[in-house]
């Protein structure tokens, strides 16, 4: 009996210990990428900011071929919504709303993630142009995870998780636009 109030005593231990340090690790996390691609902003931007056009270079879109998609709104405009229902785990259900639009320079999103698990983040897009015939996008994603989970921040690396994808994205974008 003595060695099983141990065990238990170690256990709340280490359970105790886990939330105090969840208390002062970030809740908040933030990934961005970015590329050059040669074509002018403007051609660029009106690309990117229909959500029917991501399916062309998110490697979200191409994770499941069977899923669901709904479109409700005037694509390319403020609150325009995509969403998506997929029976495959790592994509899920939820959907994302054209939250603001500041024209040839920034798209900003709201995610809506319902399965398998319940969050709102925020993405973005921006273009800057570097020349008549290049144009640097940066795609952002910024996200919360409420305390106790975010311990599971630094196990996670949502950096290197959402930013090779962010990435890929990013090359398949190149891709299709410098066709």
């Amino acid at each position: 009996m003595n060695i099983i109030k141990k065990i238990l005593l170690g256990l709340f231990g280490i359970i105790v210990l886990a939330l105090l340090i969840a208390l002062f690790l970030p809740k908040e996390y933030a990934v961005e990428r970015e590329i050059i691609i040669n074509k002018p902003k403007d051609s660029v931007f009106n690309y990117i900011k229909y959500l029917k056009n991501q399916d062309n270079f998110s490697v979200w879109s191409s994770k499941d071929p069977a899923m669901k998609k709904t479109f409700t709104g005037t694509d390319g405009t403020v609150g325009a919504t995509a969403g998506w229902d997929s029976k495959d785990k790592n994509v899920g259900v939820g959907e994302q709303e054209i939250k603001k639009i500041v024209e040839g320079k920034r798209i900003d999103f709201e995610l809506r993630f319902k399965v398998p698990f319940e969050s709102n983040d925020n993405a973005y897009i921006i273009t800057e142009a570097i020349s008549a015939n290049q144009t640097k996008v940066k795609w952002g994603f910024e996200g919360k995870m409420p305390y106790p989970m975010n311990l599971m921040l630094p196990i996670m690396n949502m950096e290197e998780m959402l930013g090779k994808d962010l990435q890929d994205g990013l090359n398949n974008l190149k891709a299709v636009l410098e066709e």
